[in-house]
């Protein structure tokens, strides 16, 4: 059992998951990473990994957000991942964190409409569909080691969010980007992938290799779906 899965409030439900709470967590959490030891990420089965996150509305304050921020920018990088939602260090706010560096092949990236996505901070994010393309493709979560699925998703978006000044944002995604920006806000939502994944698609880790070339024909044909 994980330190966090310990911490989890016993409490009735009108004082589980309170602000109270929420700030004290995330207290925990950032003195952890800034002691050196790096927050575990809650898998699922957690229940918070299927709440609806409430909005940010000032329950941390300017310093601990932005330390809270920090945590979680690290968390992600260390997993490694793309993206981090605040659910899964088992905090129920509507915050997460984006980014997208890694090296790919000209191939890959074409196949996949994978751009670089440099650090983003999206705290109550929000996403809609702009035209009817779609776009198809593996995903993987921190929150749901092991496995691949594959996810079909609109491949142009509009969204809406704050930054950390509490400023008013919104930008358009495509391709890969939009991708990512969906799974992370879906975990604010509730949603883990695999509830919008093509279940004859999944396939472990160990076994991805062999269908992500570089599109999802392949695995279409070998797994049947």
């Amino acid at each position: 059992m994980s330190p966090e899965a310990k911490k989890d409030p016993k409490a009735n439900e009108t004082t589980q998951y309170s602000p109270d709470w929420i700030r004290e967590e995330v207290s925990r959490l950032v003195e952890l990473h800034e002691s050196g030891t790096m927050p575990s990420i809650v898998q699922l089965g957690h229940p918070v990994l299927r709440m609806q996150a409430v909005d940010h509305a000032e329950q941390l304050g300017e310093k601990l957000l932005r330390r809270f921020l920090d945590t979680m920018k690290a968390v992600m990088l260390d997993a490694p991942g793309v993206g981090l939602a605040a659910p899964q260090l088992g905090v129920p706010l509507r915050i997460a964190v984006l980014e997208d560096l890694y090296e790919t092949s000209p191939e890959i990236a074409a196949a996949r409409q994978r751009e670089p996505l440099e650090y983003l901070e999206i705290i109550n994010p929000r996403y809609y569909p702009v035209g009817e393309r779609m776009a198809e493709f593996y995903e993987g979560c921190l929150s749901f080691n092991g496995y691949q699925g594959v996810v079909v998703r609109p491949s142009d978006i509009t969204t809406s969010f704050t930054d950390v000044y509490g400023r008013a944002r919104e930008r358009l995604f495509s391709g890969w980007q939009a991708r990512i920006f969906q799974h992370e806000t879906d975990h604010l939502d509730g949603i883990v992938y695999i509830d919008k994944a093509l279940s004859r698609s999944l396939c472990s880790s160990l076994e991805y290799a062999r269908w992500a070339n570089p599109d999802v024909d392949q695995a279409r044909r070998g797994l049947d779906f």
